[in-house]
């Protein structure tokens, strides 16, 4: 029969939640469990540890990815057997796994924003325009003193999915520009990674503001495609 174990947790106020609670979870495994043994449901972590279940859950799928348990039908999440290479290699797979969710972004992209371009090229105001012709100005300023301008980079494409006309895509690129914060912050440390960031976007406001779709869709195409060159240097 398999022992049901519920060991004392720290209450965790940290800003990354899930990662906490997931070393403290792995502490425990290693520790105190043995493989087969049934961790507490996850109601019961959150209410020890003093998080979210959503916090839980993420940690959750955090241990499984490298392989610390497993869910099991009818039994909950069970302590896996822990080998070797579970134990010395658990950041290559995360690795692994960071890199291939960040190669589907950054295809999705590329999926969504040439034409979001090309449709900010026909729909976009003259409001809408001027508003991007502030943010690059502040990008230029940062750039030229040393600094990143992450906030703009991701500021220009989130105006132009506003001056799209479409709603939901605006609510797309929030959740997609949330996803890729940390990947953009690193690519953008590149030795001449911000001014090539902020000559794309010279081109792509350059067409948008020619009200040319087709050369609009473009640019931003080649700009993200310099973007993936980027990011994959720095995974």
């Amino acid at each position: 029969m398999q022992s049901v174990v519920k060991p004392e947790f720290e209450a965790i106020r940290k800003q990354r939640v899930h990662e906490e609670v997931a070393k403290q979870i792995e502490q425990v495994i290693l520790k105190k469990l043995n493989p087969g043994d049934k961790l507490p449901a996850e109601r019961e972590l959150a209410e020890m540890l003093g998080v979210s279940r959503s916090s839980i859950r993420d940690a959750i799928r955090r241990l499984e990815m490298v392989g610390l348990v497993e869910p099991r039908q009818g039994a909950g999440t069970v302590v896996r057997e822990v080998s070797h290479e579970a134990l010395v290699s658990p950041l290559t797979n995360v690795i692994a796994h960071k890199r291939q969710l960040v190669g589907e972004l950054l295809d999705f992209r590329k999926m969504l924003e040439p034409p979001m371009a090309a449709r900010a090229a026909t729909h976009g105001s003259a409001e809408e325009i001027r508003r991007m012709e502030e943010i690059l100005r502040r990008q230029d300023a940062k750039v030229r003193g040393g600094q990143l301008a992450v906030e703009e980079d991701s500021e220009f494409h989130y105006a132009i999915a506003l001056a799209s006309g479409n709603s939901v895509v605006v609510k797309v690129m929030d959740v997609v520009m949330d996803l890729l914060r940390e990947t953009r912050s690193r690519s953008l440390q590149s030795a001449g990674r911000p001014q090539k960031s902020l000559a794309g976007h010279r081109k792509i406001l350059s067409a948008i503001k020619r009200h040319d779709g087709v050369t609009a869709e473009a640019a931003m195409l080649q700009h993200l495609n310099e973007v993936e060159e980027m990011v994959f240097g720095k995974l």
